[in-house]
This record gives structure tokens, C-alpha cells and sequence, in this order.
């Protein structure tokens, strides 16, 4: 009798102590702007490792697609419901989810920013992030210098309107080529007589095919290609090569990931700024951990780091090799 007592109490303490962990673990949401994305997917996997490092329950969800606010206010909603402290985001609509934060904010709920801010920035705990326009200017220089003497005669690639990040890069990429441009608090996008046409490629490399193809008929003597990321970029590349004029053009993009990386080895993107989404997410779990545990919020605005990869170095711009981008892409270690 006593044996099945003692057995009893064990069975007893041993699942309070799972409800009290379970109780105590950190839960912490993620939102991206999409599933699909390289960058993205790389940013839940990254989110995903540092929970699990530090003993975090971590939920995920995202837009349907690049800029679909609805999607993501859904997403926080029931990461609320379901109990997360902490929400890290990728803002789709810089304003459209102000309303949705600010309400997570008001119920004790830590939100930060990871790679896009909000409009205005202070709306979010924090923000982790690339410099996004110095990343247009590093490659905006490359370019500048790739050119040499020639005329520049360039089509941009952009987000889509109003949207911070795709401002930032496109501005910062004009600065860089010595044009006149917007400053890094700009949400317009500037415009020179350089730039032939301009158009909206949502990040999406069949979306950025359809936008070259629509610029080549426009100005059919482009050379140089911006692009706000590298599933644009190949887009771009396609279009080009169909129209035979991939060798003549030189294309610089933004993300640094490990296919572009290989496709900057391959000669099909000259230069690309490299950011780090690994780092950003877990950068935000540890920060969201630390909220559970002691209460503390980070605040401001923290730099996750920028670097050019180029596989043809240039005089006066400083880039690193592909080796380098390849060992360091997404930011692993």
C-alpha cells in the first residue's frame, strides 16, 4: 500500500512539475511577410533553432503574400490567443498594422520589428534590422564604378509603393551611383533621368521577370538592372537572357543569401548587399526570452550588419569575395 501511495505522489509531482514548465516556457510568435521567400524561410528556421536552444515554444505564420497586412493581423491575433508575450514581425504594411500592434502592445505583449520597420519606427518595441539604404549604396557604388564612363541607363526593380524597406534600398542604390536621391527617412521613391523605367516586382522572381520584360520594351539599351532582392534579380536575368542581353548588363541586388551568392559566383548578379535573417531572429527569441524571465524590453534600433559580395572586385568599393559570401550567407556561422 504504501509502494502505490509513494508511486502516486511521484506520478503526482512529476506532472506538476511538466504543467509548471509548461506554464514557465517563453511563448513566442513569429510573423513573416511570406512562406515562400528564401529570406523568410531562413528567418523561421533560424527563430525555430534559437527557441529550441533556449527552451522557447515558438508559433509561425505569415502573409499569403508580400504586402497582405490582413494575413498577418489574423497571425498575431491568434498567436495572442494562443498565449505568445513576445511577437517578432515582419511588417508586409508598414501602416496598415500599426492598429494591430499597438492593441498586442497595450495587453503586455513585447512586439519587434525584424528586417522591415513600422511608419513611424517607435511603434514596435524594437527593431532589428539591416541598414537597408546603406545596402542600396553599397551597391549603387558598385555599379557607379562597374560602369566606368558610360552613361548609366538603369531600371529599377522596386518593392512596391510607400513600403519603407523598398524606399530605403532604392534611394540608398541612387546615392551610391552619385545620383540625386531621397534620404533614409524618405518612404518616396527618387527619381533621376538615369533611371529608364521603373517598376514593381513584389520581391517575386516571376513578377520581377514580368517587370523587366515591360522595361526592356521601354529602353531596350539598359545596363544596369537594381533589384530590391534576389528572387527579383533572377527574374531579371531571365528576361534579359531571353532578350540576349544578359552579357551587357550588369544587375546588383540586395540579400546575399546562398543561391544569390551562387549566382554572383555565376556572373548572373554582379554585386549583392548581404544581410542576415538568422541573426535578426535570433536576436528577437533571446530578447523575447529575456522578457519572459526578467520583465526587460529592448528598445531602438539595433544594426544586424550589411556587406557587398562581389565576384569582380572594383577600385574604391570595398566588397568581399564569394568564398566569404558563401560561408557567411543568411548568417550562419
Amino acid at each position: 500500500m504504501l509502494k502505490k501511495t509513494q508511486l502516486a505522489l511521484a506520478a503526482a509531482l512529476s506532472l506538476a512539475a511538466g504543467a509548471a514548465l509548461a506554464q514557465s516556457q517563453p511563448v513566442i510568435g513569429l510573423i513573416t511577410k511570406t512562406e515562400t521567400n528564401p529570406f523568410f524561410v531562413k528567418m523561421k528556421e533560424g527563430a525555430t533553432e534559437a527557441a529550441k536552444a533556449q527552451g522557447a515554444k515558438l508559433l509561425s505564420g505569415a502573409g499569403k503574400t508580400d504586402g497582405d497586412n490582413a494575413g498577418q493581423v489574423t497571425a498575431m491575433e491568434n498567436m495572442i490567443a494562443a498565449g505568445a508575450k513576445t511577437i517578432l514581425i515582419t511588417p508586409s504594411d508598414s501602416k496598415a498594422i500599426i492598429p494591430a500592434i499597438k492593441k498586442a502592445r497595450d495587453k503586455g505583449v513585447l512586439v519587434i520589428a525584424l528586417d522591415s520597420p513600422t511608419d513611424p519606427t517607435d511603434v514596435t518595441d524594437a527593431l532589428f534590422a539591416t541598414d537597408n539604404y546603406k545596402a542600396g549604396v553599397l551597391i549603387g557604388q558598385y555599379a557607379k564604378a562597374a560602369l566606368g564612363d558610360k552613361p548609366a541607363k538603369i531600371v529599377t526593380l522596386d518593392l512596391f509603393p510607400g513600403h519603407p524597406v523598398g524606399a530605403q534600398r532604392h534611394n540608398g542604390f541612387l546615392k551610391g551611383c552619385g545620383l540625386p536621391a531621397p534620404d533614409a527617412k524618405s518612404n518616396e521613391l527618387g527619381k533621376d533621368a538615369a533611371v529608364v523605367c521603373m517598376a514593381d516586382s513584389f520581391g517575386d522572381r516571376a513578377k520581377g521577370q514580368t517587370a523587366m520584360e515591360n522595361c526592356l520594351q521601354k529602353a531596350p539599351d539598359v545596363n544596369v538592372v537594381y533589384t530590391i532582392n534576389e528572387p527579383a534579380a533572377a527574374g531579371a536575368y531571365n528576361a534579359l537572357k531571353k532578350a540576349g542581353k544578359d552579357k551587357n548588363v550588369i544587375i546588383v541586388s540586395v540579400d546575399g543569401g546562398c543561391e544569390g551568392v551562387k549566382n554572383v559566383g555565376a556572373g548572373i548578379i554582379a554585386a549583392t548587399s548581404q544581410q542576415y535573417p538568422l541573426k535578426m531572429a535570433s536576436m528577437g527569441v533571446e530578447a523575447g526570452v529575456e522578457y519572459a524571465k526578467t520583465g526587460k524590453k529592448p528598445s531602438g534600433y539595433t544594426d544586424t550588419g550589411v556587406m557587398l559580395i562581389a565576384a569582380k572586385p572594383v577600385a574604391g568599393v570595398d566588397s568581399k569575395d564569394v568564398k566569404t559570401g558563401t560561408d557567411l550567407c543568411w548568417g550562419k556561422k
